[in-house]
Parts: structure tokens; sequence; C-alpha cells
């Protein structure tokens, strides 16, 4: 197979193949279990769309659809997953219970990735539309008001708003390769209808 090289040879070169795959498979591995996970919560909004309460999207699944966010006139369409937890964002955006229902009064507080869902973030600008769908099939459109870049370590989000407003929230700066930044961009929306 590797005519002309010596024995150590040919083991280097099979080994810096081997290597250079299993670099390729990691950096397609969070895109393809996003894609995938992706693929099967459609699948549970279905259901959810149909009536049932609470569809887990797998099996071991400890999280389930609650809503479904659409943006950049429908070139984002992502369903949004009950909790804020490591394990519910590495699948998607994740709804933070203490904060309001999509829809309702007060800030819905939506978090995701910068390097998978969210990523989408950082080209929305004030005056874009943003359409969320409840559970219920209600249809909720926002304007974004605002769009920043704050320290998590020195400031909180507003929770009691005496209007409908959604919060889109991930890791900043999204070229990164490093986690844990205490940097957050914040895309504030306010319900139109």
């Amino acid at each position: 197979m590797f005519r002309g090289i010596s024995k150590p040879g040919q083991w280097l070169v099979a080994c810096l193949l081997c290597f250079g795959f299993w670099q390729l498979g990691q950096g397609a591995y969070i895109p393809a279990k996003a894609w995938l996970a992706q693929e099967l919560m459609q699948r549970a909004w279905t259901r959810t769309g149909l009536g049932e309460n609470r569809v887990a999207p797998w099996p071991w699944a400890d999280t389930w659809p609650i809503a479904r966010l659409t943006a950049r006139s429908g070139d984002v369409d992502l369903i949004v997953l009950a909790g804020g937890s490591g394990r519910t964002l590495a699948f998607g955006p994740g709804h933070l219970s203490a904060s309001a229902m999509p829809g309702e009064v007060g800030n819905a507080v939506i978090a995701g990735h910068r390097d998978t869902h969210f990523q989408f973030l950082q080209d929305v600008q004030p005056g874009e539309l943003l359409e969320l769908e409840s559970s219920a099939g209600q249809r909720h459109t926002y304007t974004v008001v605002a769009v920043e870049v704050v320290d998590s370590r020195r400031g909180s989000l507003l929770l009691d708003t005496e209007d409908a407003v959604l919060s889109l929230v991930t890791c900043y700066p999204f070229d990164t390769r490093e986690a844990g930044s205490p940097l957050r961009y914040v895309v504030t929306a306010r319900m139109l209808y």
C-alpha cells in the first residue's frame, strides 16, 4: 500500500491519516448532533400540535418542545425546548423556566449556543421581525428593539416587564474557540401582536 516508505514511515502515515479522520469527525459531530436533534424535535413539535402534551423528542429526553422560533423571513426555523440546562442547550435553544412564557406579559428568555442554533443572532438588526409559535398554536410577532453585548458578571436580565418581551441570549464573541466567556450577546424584541 505504501510502496517506497519504510515500515516506521508507513505506521506514521497510517497514524496521521487516522488522526486526520478523527479530527474531521470531531469537527462535524456538534453540527451533526444539532441538525439531528432539530429533526427529532420537529417531529415532537408536530405531535404537540396534534394535542399531545410534553412530547419528548427522544425516549430519554427530560425536555420537550414549547415553541417554534422563526426569523430572517423563515430562513431560521428552530424548535425551542423547555429548560435552560447545558444538556438541553446541547440539542437546541431552551426557554428559561424562571422567565415568562412566550406571548405572555414579562420577559421570555431563550438561550442557545453561539456556534450552532443561535449563530444567526450575529446578523440580526433592530427592526427585524421574529415570530414565536406557542405549543397551543398561537403566533406572536416581535420586533427587535436592541442588540447588545453584556457582561454576565455585572448585570442580569429584567424578567418583570410591563410588556411582552423576548430576549434571545448566547455567548459572545461568536468566533472564539474558548468556552466560558462572561460576555453575552442579547437580542431584545417587543411583541407587536
